[in-house]
C-alpha cells in the first residue's frame, strides 16, 4: 500500500483524486495548505507528494523545498497552471518527477503517480540537452526523478539534494575534464556514479573514484536502466 500526500487548495479536485487513490487501495491524506504538509511530513512517511504551485501562504515550490529537508527521499510531483512561473525553475531544482499542466487528465496523473519512487531521483549532469531530455523521460517512465545539471558550475544546486545515483558526463563547460565528477564525489563521496563520455580517451589520464562506472556514448539506454534498477534495489535493501 503507498501514501500519498495531496497539497492544493482546490480541495474539490484533491478529494476526487484522493478518492480514486483510495479505491486503487491506498492511502491519500488532502492539506490545503504547506504549513501542515510539511507537519504531517514530519510525522509520517509518505511516497509521494502532489503538490500545487499557486496557493495562498507557503507555495508549492517552497513546500516541496522544506518538505524535502524533512524527507530528502520523497517523490514529488508539481501541477500549475502557469508553467512559465519564476518559482517553477527553483522546484525543479529539487528534483521533481514531474511538471504538469493543469488541467491534468486524472487517469493520467493517477498512472504516474502509482509509478513513482520513494529515494528514486537521479542526478543527471550533462550538457547536451537533447540526451538530458531524453534521459529524463525514460527514466521518469520508470518512476525514477532527475535533478539536472548542465555545467560544472550548475553541480553547485545539487547541494540540497538526496539522489542514490549520479549519471554525470566527463567533458562540461566551466572546468577541466573530470572536474564535475570530482565536484559530486566531495559531496556524494559514497554515490554509485556513472561517467558518459565521448571521449574515452581522457579517461585513462584520470584516476577513476570508487564507485564509479564509465558509460562511453553512445551507449544502451535499456542496459543503463537495467543497471539502474539493481542499484535502486540493492539500495532499497540496505535501508528497509
Amino acid at each position: 500500500m503507498r501514501k500519498y500526500l495531496l497539497l492544493d487548495d482546490n480541495e474539490a479536485f484533491a478529494e476526487n483524486l484522493a478518492e480514486i487513490l483510495r479505491d486503487g487501495g491506498d492511502e491519500a491524506t488532502v492539506v490545503t495548505e504547506g504549513a501542515r504538509a510539511l507537519e504531517l511530513a514530519r510525522a509520517q512517511r509518505f511516497d509521494v507528494l502532489l503538490t500545487d504551485m499557486k496557493m495562498p501562504g507557503m507555495s508549492g515550490a517552497a513546500a516541496v523545498h522544506r518538505i524535502r529537508q524533512v524527507d530528502p527521499e520523497l517523490a514529488a510531483v508539481v501541477i500549475t497552471a502557469y508553467p512559465g512561473e519564476d518559482d517553477l525553475e527553483t522546484a525543479r531544482r529539487e528534483g521533481l518527477l514531474a511538471v504538469l499542466p493543469k488541467p491534468v487528465p486524472i487517469p493520467a496523473l493517477v498512472s504516474l503517480l502509482s509509478e513513482a519512487r520513494r529515494d528514486g531521483l537521479v542526478a543527471l549532469v550533462e550538457d547536451d540537452l537533447a540526451l538530458s531530455d531524453n534521459l529524463t523521460e525514460v527514466l521518469r517512465a520508470r518512476g525514477f526523478s532527475c535533478v539536472t545539471a548542465r555545467s560544472v558550475l550548475d553541480t553547485e544546486y545539487l547541494a540540497s539534494v538526496r539522489p542514490f545515483v549520479a549519471l554525470v558526463d566527463l567533458r562540461l563547460p566551466g572546468g577541466p575534464d573530470g572536474e564535475a565528477l570530482r565536484r559530486l564525489r566531495e559531496r556524494f563521496p559514497d554515490l554509485p556514479v556513472f561517467v558518459m563520455t565521448a571521449y574515452p580517451e581522457a579517461l585513462p589520464a584520470m584516476a577513476m573514484p570508487a564507485h564509479t562506472d564509465v558509460l562511453s556514448k553512445p551507449f544502451d539506454t535499456a542496459g543503463l536502466l537495467d543497471v539502474l534498477e539493481r542499484v535502486h534495489a540493492s539500495r532499497r535493501q540496505r535501508t528497509s
